[in-house]
């Protein structure tokens, strides 16, 4: 039996990945990641890159970040300390949910993470104080293959709970979708 257990979710290859999570007196403990479960679930997954982040204030948003091939990468998303709205879009070229989106709630000690597969840009906006995520990445971080989003572009139409707020320049600097954006060829 494995601690791990998908979640189909509505964009095609979307994953939730619900950890079964051991708790006693002590506390609690959950396997995060493994490679093995994985790919035995038939989502192979090789970690390249692991990165952390902590984000202050209630509302901040971060994102919509995603890479280009020969960089395009999986990522796989645990909120470590607070609450996060986890958003995924899509756009892989060609798809049939081109530019919609989807989002999760994380919370730490859910026992949930997101599971996006390449072609997927990703964001997220702190519903806490602050929040800390593990960002775990199939490909390495590669400044000429990024792309990104804007968060607040109408076209794509993200419900966010809160107002937008704390956009990073870099992220505030996405032009909005238009119609020279294929998207991702995969």
């Amino acid at each position: 039996m494995s601690d791990l257990h998908m979640i189909e979710l509505p964009l095609q290859g979307l994953l939730a990945v619900q950890h079964k999570v051991h708790q006693d007196t002590r506390g609690r403990f959950a396997r995060l990641f493994c490679e093995g479960s994985l790919q035995g679930l038939g989502q192979p997954f090789h970690v390249r890159q692991i990165n952390q982040s902590l984000t202050h204030e209630c509302g901040t948003v971060r994102g919509l970040h995603f890479q280009y091939p020969p960089y395009a990468e999986s990522k796989l998303i645990t909120c470590l300390k607070g609450a996060v709205w986890d958003v995924a879009v899509d756009v892989r070229e060609g798809s049939p949910t081109f530019l919609r989106w989807h989002a999760e709630r994380l919370e730490a000690g859910d026992g949930r993470s997101l599971l996006l597969p390449p072609g997927f840009a990703h964001g997220f906006q702190v519903l806490s104080e602050e929040a800390e995520l593990l960002y775990l990445h199939s490909a390495d971080f590669t400044p000429g293959h990024e792309g990104g989003l804007s968060a607040t572009d109408p076209r794509i139409a993200i419900d966010w709970p809160l107002p937008v707020k704390n956009l990073s320049t870099r992220d505030a600097s996405h032009p909005p979708v238009d119609e020279h954006f294929q998207g991702v060829r995969l």
